[in-house]
């Protein structure tokens, strides 16, 4: 399986770090305004079609849910993980080289 994907947009990156538990869409959407304090918002549009690309790519897979058959629920699969950990060490990569240069 390619895991050179390239850099994930904000979106994905955090639809992806919600998903360390089983959560439904609004539940994702709710996750991720919580850990960006509001600042990111996502909407049902985006959310639902990163949802789709994302269980393609078998970065996450949907499950129902026991509490609510009708609703389904969404977990990060260890591909995914894989992904968000590549991702992470991009990022922090980006971090130190802006501190270097700039000083932080």
């Amino acid at each position: 399986m390619n895991l050179d994907q390239g850099a994930l947009t904000e979106p994905v990156y955090y639809i992806l770090l919600s998903l360390q538990k089983p959560l439904h869409g609004y539940g994702i959407m709710q996750e991720i305004q919580r850990l960006t304090k509001g600042r990111l918002v996502v909407g049902p549009g985006t959310l639902y079609g990163a949802l789709t690309t994302l269980s393609a790519r078998g970065w996450i897979e949907g499950i129902r849910s026991p509490k609510d058959s009708r609703r389904k629920e969404y977990i990060i699969t260890s591909v995914g993980k894989v992904i968000l950990q590549k991702e992470l060490r991009r990022l922090k990569e980006l971090v130190t080289h802006g501190e270097e240069i700039l000083g932080g």
